[in-house]
């Protein structure tokens, strides 16, 4: 059954308790060249790892994950295509089609009418191999007719028939297989040929440097008509225009490609009645202003002219995007195709092309990019179907989008975008007040999302968006952890580097994060105690040097006799307070936080890291094959030394956390135990003693997690199994309760208290297939005896299976409980969690 448009944000449990809703994804596109299309449904689809992700243009926000997909997605088409513009009109029911790199085809179904998806159909496993691109067009109302091609060399032509209203679906079929032989093809473009007969033309490029033109008809029977010769890479994109009448010619169709030979061509193909016996005679007149005369060939009873229109140069990198204009619908039933040729390229600039008025030479008429040295370039460009508005998607998983907001002439300004991780997100973990949520990923970043309240009108949810990107790091982030107790922010992460390194608000952040969510800050933060603005990256992008307030008069002298900004300077950071969502940029080079302390003592990469709730005791643990480098490592904040090793465990330690009163430390395992520590801060640091050293599963334990109330604790592991521990008079733990074996391993718990007369509270479970449950747990009779605190048999029961739609596809890898002092039942908490997916999402936990 087909989720409705509540269902979308949300589900709930069959027998009432609790309803969850969708507040927030954050996930950045996959670094593929075909991976984003937008439709005229109105939302862009793009691959997130194995999920397909759609945003709206309009809100900059991702409204929804679609799983399905086992493998890397590479490609997405929707149906109709931005150049169907007489299909879509008055259309409710549009489909997606999404490849992946292990050769799988999906295809899905939207009702914008009434904002019902659902997964149709998997189309037949033609490919052996990934996807590559998808190509398609419209030849009906009802009819649909595109490709697939593949790294294994082959070339898949389908039939897609949209069934009636009453019926809801759709039928697809495969008409026709070529064969291309060792140098597979990556791009691919179809159209309608002008003149009668409806007959189609096929272009594909790819690695022999080469475009090939194929034509066929709607029954799929395609056949080689000529070569395009001329770039000297790698084809890496191609679009057909709609028929365009020129000088009173006949209908004209044009073919631009682009290449990684930096230029960009575009070819037109005429359908002049020419006799090949006056192709001869025709040479003579052959000048400066003609065209270059290309290649002949015949389709139907028709005879096409393959000509250069031009060759654009202007891209300094590979050109990885061309894309033509959407067409404008006419009065009547007819599509007007604008002359306008939007490109993007690797020298992170997208430039629109249009013809001169007076000579007809195609020139650059608009230039947008990042001017920065953050990253690589672009990988797409795409036209919105209205053709207001250029999206781009880059090396770093991140779009860029521009909107022209000019009344007499263009102007283009930077739009507001969904952002987030493009590599597994390891760890997360909320702000001591909850405000904002700061997460670590494989992608060597950490970034902070809120939600942004500011201009919000009355009524309107406030949209999260990534305010602040504290650290940029040459290794992979593992792990996080927020000092708590009093003063400025500030949080301690690990990656793989036997360091651990400490950040601090700046002054830039804490005035941003007020605007953004209208909170006033704390009385322990006092913005004229912070003397630091903003950070600086090192040249090695490992350590971030902070920028004085007192120093930032002098930046502009400082480098002013630097000469001109190349590509060998790293630029300074101007770190501003932003009071509107900082844009890809900005966030990359201006929100930095100062490090301002480094941990040094283990052996291995950093691997777990969690704070004692008083903001005092920081433990730490890295990757370990023996018991000597399996140690977990206590620091005291603020002198910074390294005040306890606490030795015990086999192999890694994968997770720890400090009990609520911060008395006990419980860690767990690669080696299948779990210990629970007491800990003692003293004057001169900490003490610490094993109360328990248990064999606790078969498998690894992959996740643990303390009741607020109580000192009882979770934990999961490979062999599908919770199990539910009790602290028992400060020197034994006791087996408490087993929860029914899961469907698959258990990744991530967290634990929440609702109720804390009857020991109340809620236990998230994330899996390793992503998908995540709620159980409530409670005693199972009320205890009169405060000191058999754990004795007293718990109850639990599942409350909740999340809706596949609002799972994580991949390895869910942490899950965190916004802080929150009420122990009001009826009070909505807030879920985050993290994975293997690269999205970062959080949930409203409601009772009904």
């Amino acid at each position: 059954m087909s989720p409705t448009a509540g269902e979308l944000a949300g589900a709930r449990s069959e027998g009432g308790g609790v309803d969850v809703g969708r507040v927030f994804i954050g996930a950045g596109c996959n670094r593929v060249v075909n991976n984003v299309c937008w439709g005229h449904s109105g939302l862009v689809a793009f691959g997130a790892q194995n999920a397909v992700a759609l945003f709206s243009p309009l809100r900059g926000e991702i409204v929804s994950t679609l799983p399905g997909h086992k493998a890397t997605v590479n490609c997405t088409l929707w149906l109709p295509t931005k150049k169907d513009a007489l299909q879509v009109r008055c259309r409710e029911r549009h489909y997606l089609l999404s490849g992946s790199a292990d050769g799988i085809i999906m295809a899905w179904k939207i009702d914008s009418g009434k904002g019902k998806w659902s997964h149709e159909l998997q189309l037949p496993g033609m490919h052996k191999k990934g996807i590559t691109c998808l190509a398609g067009r419209m030849v009906s109302d009802t009819v649909s007719i595109f490709a697939s091609t593949s790294s294994d060399g082959t070339v898949v032509i389908w039939k897609m028939e949209d069934g009636p209203a009453s019926v809801c679906s759709c039928k697809v079929s495969c008409l026709h297989s070529l064969s291309i032989g060792l140098k597979p093809m990556v791009s691919l473009s179809l159209a309608v040929l002008p003149g009668p007969g409806g007959h189609l033309i096929l272009a594909m490029g790819g690695l022999d440097h080469k475009v090939h033109i194929y034509c066929g008809d709607q029954s799929g029977k395609f056949i080689k008509a000529c070569e395009l010769k001329g770039h000297s890479d790698w084809i890496r994109s191609l679009d057909f225009s709609l028929p365009v009448v020129m000088d009173s010619e006949e209908h004209s169709l044009f073919l631009v490609s682009s290449s990684q030979d930096r230029t960009i061509r575009i070819w037109k193909m005429t359908s002049n009645a020419v006799s090949f016996g006056n192709v001869a005679s025709r040479k003579e007149d052959l000048g400066m202003i003609s065209y270059i005369e290309g290649p002949l060939f015949v389709s139907g009873n028709t005879h096409y002219q393959v000509s250069l229109e031009s060759l654009l140069v202007g891209h300094e990198d590979w050109v990885y995007s061309v894309e033509w204009q959407p067409p404008a619908l006419l009065s009547g039933d007819e599509a007007h195709q604008p002359m306008s040729i939007l490109s993007a390229s690797m020298d992170k600039m997208m430039m629109i092309w249009k013809p001169e008025k007076n000579t007809g030479l195609w020139i650059n008429s608009v230039t947008v990019g990042e001017l920065s040295h953050s990253a690589l370039g672009f990988y797409g460009g795409h036209w919105e179907p209205e053709g207001k508005s250029i999206l781009a998607h880059g090396y770093g998983g991140s779009f860029h989008m521009w909107r022209d907001v000019g009344l007499g002439s263009e102007n283009w300004q930077p739009q507001i975008v969904p952002s987030g991780h493009f590599a597994p997100v390891s760890d997360l973990t909320w702000s001591r007040r909850g405000e904002y949520l700061l997460s670590v990923s494989h992608d060597q970043t950490t970034r902070i999302f809120a939600p942004w309240r500011s201009q919000v009108s009355p009524g309107d949810v406030a949209c999260w968006r990534e305010i602040a990107r504290p650290q940029i790091h040459g290794h992979d982030i593992n792990c996080v952890a927020f000092i708590q107790g009093t003063g400025n922010h500030r949080f301690v992460s690990g990656a793989d580097e036997k360091v651990s390194r400490v950040f601090e608000a700046p002054l830039s952040f804490l005035k941003t994060l007020q605007h953004a969510t209208l909170l006033k800050p704390d009385n322990s933060e006092d913005f004229d105690d912070v003397q630091i603005l903003g950070a600086n990256m090192s040249a090695l992008g490992l350590s971030q040097k902070p920028i004085y307030t007192h120093g930032v008069k002098e930046t502009p002298s400082s480098i002013s006799n630097d000469g001109p900004d190349s590509i060998e300077t790293i630029p300074d950071a101007v770190p501003t307070v932003f009071t509107e969502p900082p844009v890809e940029d900005q966030l990359a080079w201006n929100t930095l936080w100062p490090e301002t302390h480094k941990l040094y003592g283990h052996g291995n990469e950093l691997f777990s890291i969690c704070c004692d709730h008083e903001g005092k005791l920081i433990a730490s643990s890295c990757k370990a094959q023996s018991a000597p480098v399996a140690e977990i490592w206590l620091w005291e904040v603020g002198t910074w030394k390294a005040v306890g090793r606490l030795q015990s465990h086999n192999l890694t330690v994968t997770q720890m956390e400090f009990s609520r009163d911060s008395a006990f430390l419980l860690s767990v395992s690669r080696d299948r135990h779990l210990l629970v520590f007491s800990i003692r801060k003293t004057d001169d640091g900490a003490e610490h003693h094993l109360i328990a050293k248990l064999e606790a599963h078969k498998r690894i334990i992959w996740a643990c997690s303390w009741n607020p109330f109580s000192h009882e604790f979770a934990t999961g592991s490979r062999d599908k199994t919770v199990k539910i521990w009790g602290v028992q008079d400060s020197s034994s733990v006791k087996l408490l309760a087993t929860l029914p074996q899961l469907r698959d391993s258990v990744t991530a718990l967290a634990w929440t208290g609702r109720d804390r007369a009857r020991n109340a509270g809620l236990l998230a479970i994330g899996m390793d297939n992503g998908m995540m449950e709620l159980w409530n747990v409670s005693e199972g009779r009320a205890s009169t005896d405060s000191s058999s605190s754990g004795s007293s048999p718990l109850s639990v029961a599942c409350m909740l299976r999340f809706d596949p739609l609002l799972c994580h596809v991949s390895t869910v890898h942490r899950l965190r409980w916004q802080k929150s002092d009420s122990s009001d039942e009826k009070s909505a908490l807030q879920l985050a969690s993290c994975g293997a997916d690269h999205c970062v999402r959080v949930f409203e936990v409601r009772d009904v």
